[in-house]
């Protein structure tokens, strides 16, 4: 808390601070988006005027198509498979994750659930769903627009105020039900939504206030009211009451798309829930309109924020998943309700699995690039192996066998998803007896160059990842690291380099900062500088521009090089060149770093190592790192003064986050030193045995 305060309190102070965000955030701008925001702001202050005269939800009447109440709601569009009760019986495999399933349902009809780094937090009966529990704190409930969720003294970390308030554990609850027909689990949720729409009317309050968490809730909505159907537990009232919610949910979004330089992941997101929703809710006066109207948006942001190699824009792997999983279950709702959306739409589609695949070999999971919360769509199972139960989805869509291969076993997800005939689609797929070599692959437009071999799954794979993507995605980047030319190593499946993660948003401005920085990625510093300038916690000034020099794979590795200008607004202007090579012929990976230079600098090459990885010295600028599931050496130049951080505070040092608000110690190998005009340095690894054929290079 204290190095939150005094991040928040130092330099001009918080007011002097606000201001200048607010300049430097008006000169990412284009005249239209200012014209825009301007329109907005005159919106938000006649809501000050009109919501709190808002009696409650509109009758059903009001917002129902003359023609359509005798079919307001259309659940078949989520699969006709959920018309019918699902059975748990071990035939079908619902019996391998019933208990999990139950036990995490079970926390839910007791109003506890997982937020972030708190394991089973109660949120009181009844739940105060304005409640932000990581500070503990209510958080105001006056018209949403004038609330600054970005204020931590005034609504805590409005991440926490979400999460719950998102209801992925309806669905849980919903799927607890269908699988045991025990009326508690649909008991709860109705409980829950009866207590929610009387806490948070329309337009009051931070559960209002973002157009993204509106959609996502609505999207958990409907799945999880549509599992409980069988309970009769939806009575006309609740009906009529959830109708009117929905309604507001639909018309808030949709007057509030996400436009210009905040039109990221956020806008698809808003826009898969308005097109579910209005699909969902075809009776609803406006639906035809809204649905219309999110298709468009759909088809054009999947082509706009989505590179040719199927990699999302944003730089940024986690949100990669987040808006694969909103473009996924659009896809499947305009199938189900024979609203076939157009080739280009599915090419892309297809080609983002294929990037997820691709990135995703040398592991189990991909590789933690630029900005992640944690953030996901619906709950259905398999949260703890999400690329494997992405890539099972993909192979029952797609018919790829080679996702089966990757995804290893049918999934949870797939089975709620598609139905229990997805298991025969699934298993019909033929992968062969012999597992598929992986090779070095190029993803040229993401900017990322993966060195590998071995085979698929097995362990004799070593995958080395040269990121020279772009910084993020329009004028802010908001998602994006300064993180030009970092190295992502995983040997055996295992991560020996990695990206430390992001740990967090909004509560802790100085660990905000150094998760994002240059110093916190598998790369070079110089002069102690950020490769990009930091201009706030989602916004970028100058940005280092990458440009890739040679790429030359190999059957069992290849060259890949590239350079980046980020130091050449320095007053001696640095261009820095990374080459990196994984050898054929020996089990080695070097790393040459090339700086081009007039005058003396700082130079510092900091190496990340996964919080599983144990260092020891064994002789000058060499040490010996034991991964788990085998061991490599590492050799840094000897032009370098090496020390070894972990978990250290001051300065920030030596931390990976695998998850939001949550961090463990991991060690970093920092190689120092002064260079006057260009210098050359070179990093070594050498890996142990067994992990190919070929014989390790002599240190």
């Amino acid at each position: 808390m204290n190095q939150r305060r005094r991040a928040r309190v130092g330099g001009n102070g918080p007011l002097m601070q606000k201001i200048n965000w607010y300049i430097r955030r008006l000169c990412s701008m284009s005249p239209r988006e200012v014209a825009w925001r301007c329109r907005c702001k005159l919106q938000d202050a006649a809501d000050r005027l009109l919501v709190p005269g808002q009696a409650g939800p509109p009758p059903v009447h009001r917002i129902v198509d003359d023609r359509r109440t005798d079919r307001i709601t259309e659940p078949d569009v989520l699969g006709r498979h959920l018309g019918s009760e699902l059975s748990c019986a071990e035939s079908d495999g619902m019996g391998r994750w019933k208990s999990a399933l139950l036990t995490q349902a079970d926390l839910a009809v007791d109003h506890r659930l997982r937020l972030f780094d708190i394991e089973g937090h109660s949120l009181g009966d009844p739940i105060d769903w304005n409640h932000e529990p990581k500070a503990g704190k209510r958080t105001p409930e006056r018209v949403s627009s004038s609330i600054d969720y970005r204020d931590y003294d005034e609504v805590g970390d409005c991440k926490f105020v979400w999460e719950p308030n998102r209801h992925h554990h309806l669905v849980v609850l919903g799927r607890a039900y269908r699988l045991t027909g025990d009326r508690r689990y649909a008991e709860a949720v109705v409980n829950q939504l009866d207590d929610w729409i009387r806490q948070c009317p329309y337009g009051l309050g931070m559960n209002w206030r973002s157009p993204l968490e509106l959609a996502i809730r609505l999207i958990n909505w409907i799945w999880a009211i549509t599992l409980i159907d069988g309970s009769k537990l939806m009575t006309p009232d609740r009906r009529d009451r959830l109708l009117g919610v929905a309604y507001q949910h639909l018309h808030e979004i949709t007057r509030k798309y996400s436009r210009f330089s905040s039109a990221n992941n956020h806008l698809i997101g808003e826009a898969a829930g308005v097109f579910i929703a209005s699909s969902y809710f075809p009776g609803f006066k406006q639906a035809t309109r809204w649905r219309e109207q999110s298709r468009e948006i759909l088809l054009h942001e999947i082509v706009r924020q989505t590179y040719p190699d199927g990699g999302n824009r944003e730089h940024a792997t986690g949100y990669h998943l987040f808006v694969l999983e909103f473009l996924t279950l659009v896809a499947l709702v305009a199938r189900n309700a024979g609203d076939e959306l157009t080739p280009l739409f599915w090419d892309h589609l297809e080609r983002m699995y294929d990037f997820l695949a691709t990135l995703s070999e040398g592991g189990d999971e991909m590789p933690m690039i630029g900005d992640s919360d944690d953030g996901y769509v619906l709950d259905l199972g398999g949260r703890g192996e999400v690329v494997q139960s992405f890539l099972c989805t993909g192979a029952v869509l797609f018919d790829r066998a080679d996702f089966k291969e990757r995804a290893g076993s049918f999934r949870e997800a797939a089975y709620w998803l598609f139905g229990p005939e997805s298991r025969n689609r699934f298993e019909a797929l033929d992968v062969g007896e012999q597992q598929a070599a992986i090779r070095s692959k190029a993803l040229p437009e993401s900017g990322l160059f993966l060195l590998q071999r071995g085979r698929c799954g097995a362990p004799d794979r070593i995958s080395a990842v040269l990121d020279s993507g772009d910084l993020g995605f329009l004028s802010i980047a908001a998602h994006g690291h300064a993180d030009a030319l970092s190295l992502h190593l995983r040997v055996a499946g295992v991560d020996v380099l990695v990206d430390p993660g992001t740990y967090d948003y909004f509560t802790y401005p100085i660990w905000r900062c150094y998760f994002r920085s240059t110093r916190a990625h598998n790369t070079v510093v110089v002069d102690n500088e950020d490769q990009s300038q930091m201009l706030g916690s989602f916004m970028w000034g100058r940005k280092a521009r990458c440009r890739r020099l040679r790429w030359s794979p190999t059957e069992r590795g290849g060259v890949v090089s590239a350079e980046h200008d980020g130091y050449k607004r320095l007053s001696d202007p640095v261009i820095h060149r990374r080459t990196v090579t994984l050898l054929d012929d020996a089990d080695e990976l070097t790393v040459l770093d090339e700086l081009s230079a007039a005058g003396r600098h700082d130079v510092a090459i900091h190496w990340h190592f996964s919080e599983s990885c144990r260092l020891a010295s064994v002789g000058d600028n060499c040490f010996e790192v034991d991964f788990g599931a085998g061991s490599m050496s590492i050799v840094v130049d000897s032009a370098l003064s090496v020390s070894t951080v972990s978990g250290s505070d001051d300065p920030i040092l030596g931390w990976v986050s695998r998850g939001y608000h949550r961090k463990l110690p991991g060690t970093t190998l920092v190689g120092r030193c002064t260079i006057n005009g260009n210098a050359s340095l070179l990093s070594r690894m050498v890996f142990a045995v067994p992990f190919s054929t070929a014989a390790s290079a002599p240190l």
